[in-house]
């Protein structure tokens, strides 16, 4: 087997990696509120998971500045 000469540089084994990249999630619509979400996960923002009421989302007010 063959086995390097010499040790390589930290840049250069950098150089060679930058092209490893995790590739992002693919989103789906939520069938309730519509809203993008990650597949096979409960919605973030209604609570829905495969048509049933996973946990119930307290909805956050906003604070008026006086």
């Amino acid at each position: 087997m063959a086995l390097p000469k010499r040790r390589h540089s930290t840049t250069r084994g950098r150089k060679r990696r930058t092209h490893w990249k995790i590739a992002s999630g693919n989103l789906s619509k939520c069938p309730q509120c519509k809203e993008p979400k990650t597949a096979h996960r409960i919605c973030p923002v209604c609570g829905f998971y495969k048509g049933k009421q996973v946990i119930e989302i307290k909805i956050k007010e906003k604070k008026k500045k006086k």
